[in-house]
């Protein structure tokens, strides 16, 4: 899969066709639903309309679309970091860190801290203590790997699944059930100031990650063909590591740790677009943002009412439809 070349107008085709499906999302999907709402009347301030556009479906649509745009780019930052296909934003430890906090603020009751859920804040401080240890543990004096980086991650990660494991064995019925939902991951209504923080947590690090998308072509070759080429390896591998975990983090203490999003979406572009970092991260952004989004619409609605968790639907979905791509791309290999 090589690079192609990037002009204006592929660029600017891409990125545009790509905007316009997270818009249409945005625009359709809270429309959809058990309940029939007409935009006319939401807007009028009319009831019921208002309350289930702006309170129900409007703010879980674009918490899927800011999650699902993260996801999807900490997938290709981190495939692009390790230099390896099936990593994914959960490789290094951050999503399992954040597990862990999760379930133990679940196991001990903790509701709310200072005027927020006590798993979000849990979840968030589980993440950053995992980013920390992992850079502890993979740091070198001043240097640092992409093959100790993930030593270490893939370390973190086992430890703590462990600890969530025996966490579960320990916890009651109730607990219990809790722990397996928030593990399946899932999208809910939440409020607005809580959206505002999420987007201010995720969108300048992938507005850096696009930014530095010519590096990351250079690091998908290998470090030493980075380095001589006036790369400071090590100091993007560090800013990449801190970005992709801090907005894997930030979106797994809200939504719990969902699949296959950050390995499909950068794969599936990556098969039609080429391997440019320059379109991938963009794209990557905007087609996961609808993915999600689409995918939370069927878990709301396909046995209403219901909720399937998420995460069982981005696998459902996005798993026979990846297959179908490797195949029809190696047919078109062969021809």
């Amino acid at each position: 899969m090589g690079t192609k070349e990037v002009t204006p107008k592929r660029f600017w085709l891409a990125v545009t066709g790509s905007a316009v499906a997270a818009a249409a999302a945005l625009i359709v999907l809270p429309l959809i639903g058990s309940a029939h709402i007409d935009y006319g009347r939401a807007f009028a301030g009319l009831s019921p309309d208002a309350e289930i556009l702006f309170y129900a479906r409007l703010p879980r649509v674009l918490l899927a679309l800011l999650a699902g745009g993260a996801l999807a780019v900490a997938g290709a930052l981190f495939q692009a970091l390790l230099r390896d296909a099936l990593a994914t934003p959960y490789t290094l430890g951050v999503s399992s860190g954040a597990s862990l906090g999760a379930v133990l603020a679940i196991c001990l009751g903790w509701r709310e801290v200072a005027g927020f859920s006590g798993v979000w804040m849990a979840a968030f401080l589980g993440a950053a203590v995992t980013l920390f240890l992992v850079l502890g543990i993979a740091s070198e004096g001043r240097r640092m790997s992409s093959f100790t980086l993930l030593l270490a991650g893939v370390t973190i990660n086992s430890i703590c699944l462990a600890c969530i494991l025996f966490l579960q064995y320990l916890a009651s019925f109730g607990q219990s059930f809790a722990i397996v939902r928030w593990l399946l991951g899932g999208i809910d209504a939440v409020e607005y100031s809580t959206l505002a923080w999420l987007a201010v947590a995720v969108l300048p690090f992938v507005v850096y990650l696009f930014w530095k998308a010519r590096e990351w072509n250079l690091m998908t070759v290998g470090e030493e063909w980075a380095a001589s080429r006036g790369v400071s390896t090590t100091r993007l591998m560090l800013t990449g590591y801190l970005a992709g975990s801090l907005v894997t983090g930030s979106v797994t203490a809200l939504t719990g740790p969902i699949g296959f999003v950050g390995l499909i979406v950068p794969h599936a572009l990556r098969l039609r677009l080429g391997a440019d970092h320059r379109l991938l991260i963009p794209t990557s952004f905007f087609f996961g943002a609808a993915f999600l989004a689409a995918c939370d619409t069927v878990s709301r609605t396909i046995l209403a009412p219901t909720e399937v968790p998420v995460g069982v639907i981005t696998a459902m979905l996005g798993g026979p439809f990846f297959i179908w791509l490797l195949r029809s791309k190696r047919r078109s290999l062969w021809l």
